[in-house]
C-alpha cells in the first residue's frame, strides 16, 4: 500500500461522544495522518458536499436522525458523489450487511471496532482501492479512445491524400513557373505547412497510445507535437 498521507474524512454520526472517540483513535494511528469534519446527520453531510468539500471516504452511522445511513448513501449515488462509503452499526446485523453490499458500500464496521487498529486499516484499504479502481477506470477508458482513434484514421488519412497531393503538384508547377521571384517565397511557406501537416498525419497513422490531453471542460485534443 503507498503512503496515504493527509486522509481526509466525512463522519456522519449524531452521537457527539463517539464522534470524538473516532478522532482521538484515528488521531492516534501513526500510519496515517487523518482529519475528520463532523455532520451529525445525513442532511448536513449532503449539504457539506454539496458546497464542494473533498473528502477521500465517508464513515456513515446506519441510525440517523431524518433520512438513515442507507438513505442517505442512496442520495449520495444519485447525486453522482462517488467518494467511499464505510457503514458504522452498533452491532452485527445480517440482514443490513446484504442491504449495504447491494447498495456497493465498501464496508462495514461495528463501532466497538473503533478502538482497534480495524478501523485505520479499512479507511486506508478502502482509499487503496478506489484508487485502484479508478486507474483501471482511466486505463479502460484511454484504451477505448484509442481504438476510436484507430479505427478512424484510415478513413482521415484517405480523405486527406488526395487534396494534400492535389496541393503539392499545383505548388511544384508554380515554383517552377514563377522562378525567383517573390511568389517563390510564399510557395515555399505553402510547402512548408504542407509538410507540417503531412507529418501529423503520419503520426496520428502511427499513434499507439492514447495522446489525447485535456483542452476545455470536458473536451480532449489530440496531442501530436512529439514523436
Amino acid at each position: 500500500m503507498t503512503d496515504p498521507g493527509h486522509v481526509r474524512i466525512l463522519l456522519v454520526e449524531d452521537n457527539r461522544d463517539f464522534a470524538n472517540l473516532v478522532e482521538v483513535f484515528l488521531r492516534k494511528y501513526e500510519k496515517g495522518q487523518f482529519e475528520i469534519v463532523w455532520r451529525e446527520s445525513g442532511t448536513a453531510a449532503l449539504e457539506e458536499l454539496a458546497a464542494g468539500s473533498q473528502f477521500d471516504i465517508i464513515l456513515m452511522d446506519y441510525f440517523l436522525p431524518g433520512q438513515n445511513g442507507l438513505e442517505t448513501t442512496r442520495t449520495l449515488q444519485a447525486r453522482g458523489i462517488a467518494t467511499p462509503v464505510v457503514f458504522l452499526t452498533v452491532n452485527k446485523d445480517f440482514d443490513l450487511a446484504v442491504q449495504v453490499l447491494k447498495l456497493g458500500v465498501e464496508d462495514y464496521l461495528v463501532k466497538d471496532e473503533i478502538s482497534t487498529p480495524v478501523l485505520p486499516k479499512t479507511i486506508l484499504n478502502v482509499i487503496e482501492r478506489k484508487k485502484l479502481r479508478d486507474q483501471l477506470t482511466s486505463l479502460e477508458i484511454s484504451q477505448h479512445r484509442l481504438e476510436t482513434i484507430q479505427g478512424m484514421v484510415p478513413k482521415i488519412a484517405q480523405e486527406i491524400r488526395k487534396p494534400l497531393d492535389e496541393i503539392r503538384v499545383t505548388i511544384e508547377g508554380l515554383a517552377g513557373a514563377h522562378g525567383a521571384d517573390q511568389m517563390t517565397t510564399y510557395l515555399k511557406i505553402i510547402r512548408d505547412n504542407l509538410a507540417r501537416i503531412e507529418k501529423k498525419l503520419s503520426r496520428l497513422k502511427e499513434m499507439k497510445t492514447d495522446k489525447t490531453v485535456p483542452y476545455i471542460k470536458d473536451i480532449r485534443m489530440l496531442d501530436l507535437s512529439g514523436s
